[in-house]
């Protein structure tokens, strides 16, 4: 934004502080005339102020008088004190704003694209170490939402690339070999295309939820739960897993179609990574306090606690669980849980169970609950 040259802070202080330094005095020095002014006879009149103590007489200076010596010594002082305020506040207001000399040296090279600078203000805490700390915290977390949005870019891509390279192969093998069978060529092409399919929009809800430009409603966990269950069911029937839905009315508020697909990643999570037959996955819902909470507890093979951490980033698979080549992901699902969990405001938790397998636990912002007995629907 273009603006006109102007005063700057450090003289508009500097002018500000002479100025109350000036009137301060001004009006000290009136008091002191008028308060002087009173015991004091006019010059025009012959006769003069005596007090008597005792036997002694003595005779005071008339206004006049007063005039001529205060009136010079008045506008010294004056003088002396505009000097003195211009100065004194020349260098207290440098020493006031320094701290946010610091702060736009930081913003300008962080404009220029290096957000790996910080203040680090030292001293005790006050305004502008508030603000040196709250725009360090900025930075640092500009700076890790760059690196990973350069990193999922750079994912992203190379996970895109996957698919359309193994079409390209196949078109290429089946020109080269007009003989092959078309039969198989196409189920290929089919399987590959929907990987791919899978992928993009999974990538578009992603960036659906991190931008959070999706309508709020009232949403009930438990209904979400039991679809989602439902859904799902074949699956867990196929692998010999058993599905139960427990819980009662939680409600939250948000996107129904966001809550809905993030319920359906985990669900189907805990089926795909389970044991492979005899396994459980547990859905359970609560309103708790203020915060509406889903728990999807699955069996499973040990996961190693230092692995947890990275299942939540995008296509980041912990190698060590089970995987299928029926249902092999996009490496999106919990990622997607994540940022759903993130843009409605909710804490998302992953704990490893001690014989195996994982307890997830997401807390979203609750509602009141409804007055019925119960809290029925």
């Amino acid at each position: 934004m273009n603006r006109r040259p102007g005063l700057s802070a450090r003289l508009k202080l500097t002018i500000s502080y002479a100025g109350f330094l000036l009137l301060a005095g001004a009006l000290l020095l009136a008091v002191m005339w008028v308060f002087v002014l009173r015991w004091l006879p006019d010059g025009r009149d012959p006769r003069s102020l005596q007090k008597t103590f005792g036997p002694v007489i003595i005779t005071g200076p008339n206004r006049s008088d007063l005039l001529h010596g205060f009136a010079p010594a008045a506008a010294t002082a004056l003088a002396f004190l505009l000097v003195f305020g211009l100065l004194g506040g020349w260098i207290l207001a440098g020493r006031m704003l320094a701290p946010l000399t610091r702060i736009a040296s930081a913003a300008r090279t962080a404009s220029n694209g290096s957000l790996s600078h910080r203040i680090h203000m030292k001293g005790r805490q006050d305004e502008f170490r508030e603000l040196a700390d709250a725009f360090d915290t900025m930075l640092e977390q500009l700076e890790s939402q760059v690196a990973e949005q350069q990193r999922f870019a750079v994912n992203a891509s190379h996970e895109l690339r996957t698919p359309l390279a193994i079409t390209q192969t196949l078109l290429d093998a089946a020109r080269n070999d007009p003989t092959r069978d078309q039969g198989e060529l196409i189920e290929r092409l089919h399987t590959v295309n929907t990987r791919a399919i899978n992928l993009t929009e999974a990538l578009l809800l992603l960036s659906r939820a991190d931008r959070r430009s999706f309508t709020r409603e009232s949403v009930d966990l438990s209904l979400i739960a039991e679809e989602a269950a439902e859904t799902l069911l074949p699956l867990a029937e196929k692998r010999r897993i058993t599905l139960d839905v427990t819980g009662e009315t939680t409600r939250t508020v948000g996107s129904a179609a966001l809550i809905l697909r993030m319920v359906m990643n985990l669900v189907q999570n805990a089926i795909v990574h389970n044991l492979p037959a005899g396994g459980t996955v547990t859905v359970h819902t609560e309103p708790r306090h203020d915060a509406s909470v889903l728990r999807v507890e699955n069996t499973g093979h040990p996961l190693p606690s230092e692995l947890v951490p990275a299942l939540t980033e995008p296509f980041q698979r912990a190698t060590e669980r089970i995987r299928t080549d029926e249902h092999p992901g996009v490496g999106l699902g919990l990622a997607i849980v994540h940022s759903v969990v993130r843009a409605h405001d909710g804490t998302l938790d992953l704990t490893p169970r001690p014989t195996g397998g994982l307890l997830v636990t997401i807390r979203l912002p609750g509602t009141p609950r409804a007055s019925s007995p119960g809290g029925a629907h």
